[in-house]
This record gives C-alpha cells, structure tokens and sequence, in this order.
C-alpha cells in the first residue's frame, strides 16, 4: 500500500490561550514575543516560533525525549504519507464531535514533529465554510521535535501566502502582527502540562505515555481523550528482523482509567511497503527498537532495500465523565 504524500498544511487557527505557568500553575497571557504569568516568571517565544516550558526540576536527562536524528527520520517518514490512514482516522475522529460554536481547543500531547496536527488541519480545511476553527496546543518533551514542528508550521504559513491574494495576505499579516496564525508550541512534560485546567475539548495521545490524571485535569467536563496504541502485529516483519524471537504481547486492561468513560475502539490495519533503504531505516530510527534491538540485529535492518511490514494501530476515544469533580 503506497501513499502520494500531502503537502504541508499550515495550521492557520485560532491562537492558544489557554498556557498555565509551569511553575506555579497560573493562567499566562501573551505580551508579543513573551508569555507571563501574574507573579511575574515570563518565557519567550524562540525566533523559530516554540516555547520552553520544562523546568530543569522536571528533566530526567540533559536533553530529554527523542534525538534530533529521530525526529528528522520521523519527519522524513510521516510526510511521506506512510501513516496517513492512521492521521486521516484521528482527524476524523476529532473533527465529528467538535463544538457546535467557537474554536475546537485541542492538545497533542507528545506531538513530536507535529505531523497529525498538521493533518488534523488538512482534514478541518477539507471540511469548508461552517466547519469550526481549531485552537492547537503541540507539546513534546523533546526540544528537537519541537523545533521541528514550529518550523514546518511556519514553512507552511509562508508557503500558503505566497499564492494569496494581496487583500487577503493584508488580512492574515495584520493578524500575524498580534499573534501567529498557527499552533503553539512548547517544550514541556506529559507529566505536569502547563495548561489551565478544564479548559480543553480534546487531548491526543498517539503512540505516548498517558498521564491520565493530568489529561483529566486539562479536559473540560465532557471532553474526548483519542488514544492510539499499536497492536499486537504493529511492524511484526520488522521485528522479526531484528529480533531473534518475538515475546509474546501482554494482555491490555480494557478497563478506563478513573474518570474517564472508554468509548469506542477503531483497529486501523494495512500493510505497507517501503522500497528503499532510507525509508526502513527511517522507519527503525523513529521506533523505541532502534535502542532494543542488538548490533546484529541494526545490521540485519541497514542490509536491506526492501520490506513490507503490517500497520496495526488501535485508536480508542474516552470521554471525561461530565460530573467528575
């Protein structure tokens, strides 16, 4: 199954409000280029266009989260439309219970290089004239993924101005000048969001670690958490390449966390073929198997050119329970 890429979508949007000091918790504002709180701590808005807000007391490592090397080979890798059944799935999912009025406040909760954000957009864009606007938050530990996603989110902005017309590009360069058009993005931890609470109609975990608490506390009464985990078959040939056997999968709990309402679970499957080396070791370097696997086994996957492997995603939606305290 082959994929004819997207190109880059800009995530032209209502802004973000809704950042929360990641100190002491307060609502923040933004006064151009910074964010601030009411006791006064403020974190500027890099040139590129994210936020650092990870405190050094909630770093585990010097640099957390993943490398700049394999945000690169998963940038390479999703643009080139490898998962867009998987994007096209979530979008579809999210965009079906959007407000009926006002913006649709959304956060991906370890969002890497931003992909499915970008594709939530497309798909929102593709919807036309009365779909809602969407106000995005893309968080990720990782500085390098971040980085990635600013970027790519300002590419696509100067991209789609290039083809406006003049009293249109006056339009969106006057709104520019209070704020970006696109996403926010920080710097920060799944483990303590800095996000004011209740103030969320969707929070995308997809393919990360849930911090079920703290998305809870982020979600309106009502709100939709979308979850996506791989199965039990996710990239099975890669695996037995690298691997000299495979452990059997362990039992998932279909129980929701405390709080929380599980809806209904969507299996996403497709096989999909890569035939070129950079896209398999793309594919290895953007999983948690790079480290797993031995040398023997890296060796096995780099002496390849040509490999079919089977897409096996779980997509489940939970709702916060609307009389949760």
């Amino acid at each position: 199954m082959s994929f004819t890429p997207l190109p880059l979508s800009p995530l032209v949007s209502s802004p973000f409000s809704a950042l929360a000091c990641p100190l002491d918790g307060d609502p923040m504002h933004r006064e151009g280029q910074t964010w601030r709180c009411a006791a006064g701590h403020s974190y500027d808005i890099a040139r590129q266009g994210y936020t650092h807000l990870l405190p050094v007391q909630h770093k585990r490592s010097r640099d957390p989260g993943d490398s700049k090397a394999m945000v690169a080979a998963r940038q390479r890798f999703l643009n080139a439309g490898h998962y867009q059944p998987v994007a096209d799935a979530v979008a579809r999912i999210v965009l079906a219970r959007r407000p009926a009025a006002g913006p649709l406040h959304c956060l991906d909760a370890g969002c890497g290089e931003g992909y499915y954000l970008r594709q939530l957009v497309e798909a929102q864009s593709d919807a036309g004239a009365g779909a809602a606007s969407l106000s995005l938050l893309g968080l990720d530990i990782s500085k390098w993924a971040v980085l990635s996603a600013a970027k790519q989110d300002k590419s696509a902005a100067k991209q789609e101005r290039a083809v406006l017309s003049a009293a249109k590009q006056a339009r969106v360069l006057q709104h520019d000048a209070h704020e970006d058009a696109g996403a926010t993005w920080v710097v920060a931890s799944n483990a303590h969001l800095p996000v004011q609470s209740n103030s969320l109609d969707c929070v995308l975990c997809l393919f990360g670690f849930p911090v079920y608490p703290e998305f809870m506390r982020v979600l309106k009464p009502g709100g939709m958490l979308v979850q996506a985990d791989v199965g039990p078959d996710h990239l099975r040939e890669l695996r037995e390449v690298i691997y000299p056997s495979l452990k059997a999968e362990r039992e998932r709990s279909e129980a929701a966390p405390e709080g929380l309402i599980r809806h209904e679970s969507e299996s996403i499957r497709y096989s999909l073929t890569l035939d070129n080396a950079e896209a398999i070791a793309d594919l290895l370097a953007m999983t948690p198997h790079l480290y797993r696997a031995s040398a023997d086994g890296r060796a096995r996957a780099q002496a390849l050119d040509f490999l079919t492997v089977t897409v096996d995603v779980r997509l489940t939606r939970f709702e916060r329970s609307a009389d949760d305290g």
